[in-house]
């Protein structure tokens, strides 16, 4: 399902009570003049059953014709707020509040960010703690949340952002840069770690650490003269430790589920593939999603397997991915008590059968000494009115 119009960035809202929302930012022609434009943030819900999005937004903000285009979003993981970046520079923050039926947003600013130039990267922390912003002219800002104070502010990190990712447990956060290089920083005191290694003829582009618990990698979308391949580091020493050739064209963006177990690249001419983590082997692809068009925004839905795609020309689309379903919490609890069931029957059915010594024959002796138990009770059919008074009659 598409939304039209010129999508410039966008990113998925998780709510509580499993209701996932959607924030788009994009330009829009004015009604009044076709040569006249302003910019808009809009919120589109999210119907799972048909995987689409509404024909209309529950909220919608206008940005001011001095605050440009939206160029990226970033969602807090409590789908509470996100920060939203502009062409003419500056950061603001829009607060959610109401229920869906009647959603409000409350523009904040962030005062580390009041004419700080355009930022091309923004990014929370997995936990939340963390926020940090990389500049079109290469600065770096790390923030603890939500006091905003400053962690990190180097004006030369790098020449000019590309990406950047916070790892799992928000210790270390990686940067690309338009020159292909590509640095560690840690997040608690802003020491910047160190530096990937690469050849001369490779330029690292996109970064993503992996989110599943297990494996300790951090994946690089790198071109390498006129090959586009996937490098994997080891976050323990930081050294690469192998290459694939995936999507197999220039990468313009590059996502990762929240459990970790699929990666997703976007191509410069529309193009999709989700690789299975584990295998490191393609398991959907989604051919000219975006015709002839870079996509600009890539991003798994926080509770299925879905995908969200904005592109200037075709603007955003959600697709369905071809992939295995996903165990639910009740099947496993159901698949549990059915192997419980199955062993209480496989029990019973080998007590009653078995000769060993759950249900072992009594020797003829055992059997003349051991007391019957019905003469012990005596005849259910007696009448006589004392058998259940061993005592005897009782006077009274």
């Amino acid at each position: 399902m598409e939304v039209g119009g010129s999508v410039a960035c966008g990113s998925w809202i998780r709510r509580p009570e499993n209701v996932n929302l959607v924030v788009l930012g994009r330009s829009m022609t004015h009604p009044s003049s076709s040569s006249s434009s302003y910019s808009a943030i809009e919120i589109f819900p999210f119907d799972p059953k048909t995987t689409s999005l509404s024909s209309s937004p529950l909220a919608r903000h206008e940005l001011d014709e001095s605050d440009g285009d939206p160029i990226t979003i970033a969602v807090h993981p409590s789908g509470d707020c996100f920060a939203c970046s502009t062409t003419n520079g500056g950061c603001q923050l829009f607060e959610l509040y109401g229920q869906e039926t009647n959603l409000k947003l409350l523009i904040k600013e962030l005062p580390p960010l009041r004419d700080a130039g355009p930022q091309k990267c923004l990014a929370f922390s997995v936990d939340g703690s963390r926020f940090a912003a990389g500049g079109a002219d290469g600065h770096l800002r790390i923030l603890e949340w939500p006091s905003l104070r400053i962690i990190v502010d180097e004006s030369r990190a790098h020449k000019s952002f590309r990406d950047m990712d916070f790892s799992l447990d928000s210790e270390f956060l990686a940067s690309t840069s338009t020159d292909g290089s590509a640095r560690i920083w840690k997040t608690e005191d802003g020491v910047p770690l160190m530096t990937l290694a690469r050849n001369s003829d490779e330029k690292i582009e996109l970064c993503r650490f992996s989110k599943d618990g297990t494996k300790p990698f951090l994946f690089c979308a790198v071109q390498k003269g006129d090959k586009a391949v996937t490098a994997v580091y080891d976050i323990s020493t930081w050294n690469k430790i192998g290459h694939k050739r995936l999507l197999k064209k220039p990468a313009s963006i590059m996502s990762i589920s929240l459990d970790g177990k699929y990666l997703a690249m976007g191509s410069k001419d529309g193009d999709i593939c989700v690789v299975e983590v584990k295998k490191m082997e393609i398991s959907h692809w989604s051919k000219r999603l975006h015709l002839g068009t870079s996509i600009a925004s890539l991003e798994f839905c926080p509770g299925q397997r879905v995908v969200l795609t904005t592109s200037s020309q075709w603007g955003a689309t959600v697709t369905k991915l071809n992939v295995p379903a996903d165990w639910k919490e009740w099947q496993i609890y159901l698949l549990l008590l059915g192997l419980f069931l199955a062993s209480a029957v496989a029990f019973y059915m080998f007590f009653e059968k078995s000769d060993s010594f759950w249900n072992f024959p009594l020797a003829k002796e055992q059997q003349q000494t051991r007391p019957k138990i019905d003469s012990f009770l005596g005849d259910a059919q007696s009448d006589d009115p004392n058998m259940w008074n061993p005592f005897g009659p009782l006077d009274m």
